[in-house]
């Protein structure tokens, strides 16, 4: 694949009716997540991943003041999704992404930096300044992608198993 080859991507709305489908992948990536990068036990992951995805989706649509998109390539394709909020922060009010994700089929090509710069154009656009998000520890793609974007690391939670 040639490197220098322009990414292009557009940010298109999720609709209410590709909700529950978001929702059912999404709390199955999370609870995988859970044990394979936070340790947690299967039981545990799945307790938390209900609770978790239930308080932020309660009803299986877009909530009010979400923004939530299907990534698509220049064909319409989908190839991934975003999903990020405002919220109130030290600095004001800021954008916080709960999800990006890139399909398996679509990574190292980079379509997670250009949607992360769609992202942070979006927020800008709202009149937002600063942008945080959560990334697990064993997660050194998303990490070493957000560092390339110059996000820096404000805090870590280190725990061991006794």
């Amino acid at each position: 694949m040639d490197r220098a080859r322009i990414v292009s991507l557009t940010l298109r709305p999720m609709r209410d009716d590709e909700v529950p489908a978001y929702i059912e992948r999404g709390r199955a990536a999370y609870r995988q997540d859970l044990v394979t990068q936070a340790g947690l036990t299967k039981e545990a992951a799945e307790r938390k991943a209900q609770v978790d995805w239930e308080r932020l989706l309660p009803e299986p649509k877009v909530p009010e003041g979400a923004h939530m998109y299907m990534v698509e390539d220049e064909t319409g394709e989908r190839v991934g999704v975003l999903w990020w909020t405002e919220r109130d922060g030290d600095s004001g009010r800021t954008a916080y992404v709960f999800e990006i994700e890139i399909a398996e089929a679509f990574r190292g090509r980079g379509y997670g930096k250009e949607a992360m710069r769609l992202f942070e154009e979006d927020a800008r656009a709202r009149g937002l300044t600063e942008a945080s998000l959560l990334v697990l520890g064993g997660n050194e793609v998303a990490r070493s992608l957000y560092r390339s974007l110059d996000y820096a690391e404000r805090a870590v939670f280190m725990s061991k198993s006794l």
